[in-house]
């Protein structure tokens, strides 16, 4: 972390009433700009996506990410600002995402913000990516505050998560293998629905029978808060392959629908044991499967039952976006974290790690 001659300005900038974060966010697909008040307000929040580029392959190819992300990347921050009516002068710091994610697409948005900050002569901070999925869902809710309760569903990741403090967190479970949206992704190429896999999943569910495949839902021995997708998706291959082998009829949507109930009941399973055994008052979930509305909706009816508070993003800020880079960085600029030009991209950066 930087210090010397930064420390007059840290200081006089954490006694300021109002803290306004240029967010950047580049970890995957999304390049992502947003400058972002106290935490909270959002004066803009900018997404290229490249979503339509990348169905071409049937997922993210990680050098092209990388390339449009170089192209892309100015003009996302310049129209973050234009939308906020602010110029660099007027923002108090430059925030980005540093880890985990895809190393080339990372290092866009790193060295980014690193040039950023020494030419505005702002404080730099980097930002956990899972962190910015949790503190998502502060930009919506007022009143939420930790401690708290979070499930992270994304393409890459699956964590159930304590959050004892602002950037303070115990990891309950995680995936073992596949996170939940990459099992998601994978089982939509099988059925031949394409990129991206969650979205898709979900529309043709709503065609299906939820009960017309068992399909399996794994448990992990040493700790019941983990969680295990490969086997269910394997499930789903292997009875693709043994209704081609019988020449018995595929139906796309009864597979899908099985599948996500499957997936769905064991995250709101572990959710529901962890509500038991710490007690707290609220629950959130977050990252892009956090969109999906059968998790929505079975998490919804699990809080209600017990008495606890639910929280959620709106999808758009379920998915990759700077927005909650901003508001993650707000408390950890508050905290007195900074960073110093020797900040690099941290692709398997695990939560809690500086």
């Amino acid at each position: 972390m930087r210090k010397g001659r930064d420390m007059e300005r840290n200081a006089e900038l954490e006694g300021k009433e109002d803290v306004t974060i240029l967010a950047i966010e580049s970890s995957c697909d999304e390049t992502a700009a947003a400058v972002v008040k106290n935490g909270r307000t959002v004066l803009s929040n900018v997404i290229s996506s490249q979503i339509e580029l990348h169905k071409l392959y049937g997922g993210v190819v990680p050098e092209i990410a990388s390339r449009k992300h170089i192209e892309k990347i100015n003009q996302v921050i310049e129209e973050a600002l234009s939308q906020a009516k602010m110029q660099l002068k007027d923002v108090d710091a430059v925030a980005v995402t540093y880890g985990p994610g895809l190393v080339g697409a990372l290092l866009v948005g790193v060295a980014e913000a690193k040039a950023i900050s020494y030419a505005a002569k702002k404080p730099l901070l980097g930002i956990h990516h899972i962190e910015g999925h949790i503190s998502a869902n502060y930009i919506e809710n007022p009143d939420l505050e930790p401690p708290f309760l979070c499930l992270v569903v994304s393409g890459g990741h699956t964590h159930l998560v304590k959050v004892n403090d602002y950037g303070v967190y115990e990891i309950l479970g995680r995936t073992r293998d596949d996170a939940a949206g990459e099992a998601f992704d994978k089982v939509a190429r099988a059925i031949g629905l394409g990129y991206p896999g969650g979205p898709k999943i979900e529309q043709l569910s709503k065609q299906g029978d939820p009960d017309a495949v068992v399909f399996p839902k794994a448990k992990v021995a040493d700790n019941p808060y983990d969680f295990s997708f490969s086997g269910v998706k394997s499930a789903v291959l292997n009875y693709i392959n043994g209704c081609r082998m019988k020449n018995e009829t595929i139906v796309a949507a009864d597979i899908a629908a099985s599948f996500q109930k499957a997936v769905t009941q064991v995250l709101i399973e572990h959710a529901g044991m962890a509500m038991e055994e710490f007690g707290l008052e609220r629950f959130a979930i977050a990252g892009g499967v956090a969109s999906n509305a059968t998790l929505r909706n079975g998490m919804k009816a699990a809080c209600e039952k017990k008495g606890i508070r639910f929280y959620h993003p709106s999808p758009v800020l379920c998915t990759d976006n700077a927005a909650m880079i901003g508001a993650a960085a707000y408390y950890e600029f508050k905290a007195g974290v900074r960073h110093g030009w020797d900040l690099n991209a941290v692709p398997n950066l695990k939560l809690g790690e500086r």
